[in-house]
């Protein structure tokens, strides 16, 4: 009687620590969030430039057919907006990663890792605490392009809620893996940009996939392969309430392959090599 009473004071004590964990980083995330209004402001700011400036250039020069999800016709700001709101997450997620190879060199990563929580656990908390922040930025964009005509559905903002997490999740997991293999904080700059313009060009966020095959084939095939063109198509269809099951596939998928590449590549160590930590 008593070990199943011990039993289940250690199974609480245990869920606990794991609650208080999650809430202990998306509370430092959140902190770390608000302190930084030029990280807010910059976060929108790139996409809404993109939204009425660059938008209103390519307008007539590039006519949008009617293709999935949408039923008509329509502007080229309604066809870029959800690839806009991945591209926040895009550069959140990368954010997130910066912060992930500063707090390894300074050394408050090791700190947390000493939990007797699996690593796992931690980074995933970090990846979902990454993909809450994310969100606000996102739907205080759809906010903004509502003024420009952008209008999906009102279901839509919340249909599309589980695909912009999800696609949050796939793209901080892409920058945890890539921060778990960079040494120093002075070589982040140069991979980042490395992931994030071609994943970013490369895509549907701004051309349909059938106007890239008009112009290259190779081209085509290339965006076709790339993780966040089936991310912004995910997220486009959800926004309009309809369901790609293509896209979902293969962004869980891609979610899964590199969160499980991410923990196991993650050493607190690898930023303290020369600086006292252990080769």
């Amino acid at each position: 009687m008593n070990s199943q009473v011990d039993l289940h004071v250690n199974s609480k004590l245990g869920s606990r620590a794991y609650l208080n964990c999650f809430i202990g980083i998306l509370s430092r995330e959140f902190l770390r969030f608000i302190s930084q209004r030029s990280r807010f402001l910059s976060a929108l700011i790139r996409p809404l430039l993109w939204l009425v400036v660059f938008a209103a250039g390519f307008r007539a020069a590039l006519g949008i057919a009617i293709i999935e999800p949408y039923e008509t016709y329509i502007t080229y700001e309604v066809y870029i907006a959800p690839g806009l709101c991945c591209m926040i997450l895009l550069f959140n997620g990368m954010q997130s990663s910066l912060s992930m190879v500063y707090d390894r060199e300074m050394g408050s990563m090791r700190v947390l890792l000493m939990s007797p929580l699996p690593r796992g656990y931690l980074l995933l908390c970090k990846l979902i605490s990454t993909a809450l922040i994310s969100l606000a930025q996102v739907y205080a964009f759809l906010a903004i392009a509502w003024f420009v005509d952008v209008d999906p559905p009102l279901l839509g903002y919340l249909a599309v809620l589980p695909a912009l997490i999800l696609v949050a999740l796939m793209l901080g997991a892409l920058g945890l893996f890539i921060s778990s293999w960079i040494k120093q904080l002075e070589n982040f700059a140069g991979v980042m940009n490395f992931v994030i313009f071609p994943m970013f060009f490369l895509s549907s966020a701004l051309y349909p996939l059938w106007k890239m095959r008009e112009a290259s084939e190779w081209l085509y095939w290339l965006c076709s392969v790339n993780p966040f063109t089936h991310a912004t198509e995910l997220v486009r269809h959800a926004l309009y309430l309809k369901m790609s099951w293509e896209a979902l596939t293969i962004v869980a998928g891609t979610t899964l392959v590199f969160a499980f590449l991410a923990i196991k590549g993650f050493n607190p160590q690898r930023g303290m090599k020369g600086k006292g930590g252990r080769p």
